[in-house]
C-alpha cells in the first residue's frame, strides 16, 4: 500500500518530517540576519525623511528669509511671501510612528535642529532606541 501511495504522488511521514526540520534549520539561520536588516533600514529611512524635510526647510527659508517656527508651516501658512506647500504630503512620522523633533534655533549654533528619538520615542537610548540627529 505504501508503494502504491508513492506512485500517485504522495509523501511519507518521514519525508515530510525531514522537510520540516530542514526548513526550521534554514529559518533559524536566516531570521536573525533579516531582522538586523530591518533595524538598519528603519534608521536609513529616518535619515532619508529628515533629508527631505531639510530640503523643504531650506526652500522655505529662501522664500521667507528664515526657518519656520514648526514643521506644519511647510504645509500651510498665512505668512506673507509663503509660496508653498513645501512638502507634497503631510509631515511624515518617523519609521517607528513618532513625530520628528524640530526646533529653531538648533544646538551648537545650527539654524535648526531635526531629529528622531528612535524606536523608544524618548531622548537618549542605545541601539534601535538611539536618537538619530540630522546634521
Amino acid at each position: 500500500m505504501n508503494q502504491r501511495t508513492r506512485l500517485h504522488g504522495g509523501f511519507t511521514l518521514i519525508e515530510l518530517l525531514i522537510v520540516i526540520v530542514i526548513l526550521g534549520l534554514l529559518l533559524s539561520l536566516v531570521a536573525p540576519t533579516m531582522f538586523s536588516k530591518v533595524s538598519s533600514s528603519q534608521r536609513k529611512t529616518a535619515m532619508a525623511q529628515m533629508q527631505m524635510l531639510a530640503t523643504s526647510l531650506d526652500t522655505y527659508r529662501l522664500d521667507l528669509g528664515d526657518y519656520p517656527p514648526n514643521l506644519q508651516e511647510l504645509r500651510q501658512s498665512t505668512r506673507p511671501g509663503w509660496d508653498g506647500p513645501y512638502l507634497p504630503r503631510d509631515i511624515p512620522l518617523d519609521p517607528w510612528g513618532h513625530p520628528y523633533q524640530y526646533k529653531v534655533p538648533g544646538d551648537k549654533g545650527q539654524p535648526y535642529g531635526l531629529m528622531s528619538f528612535g524606536k523608544d520615542g524618548s531622548p537618549g537610548g542605545e541601539g534601535d532606541a538611539a536618537d538619530i540627529v540630522f546634521q
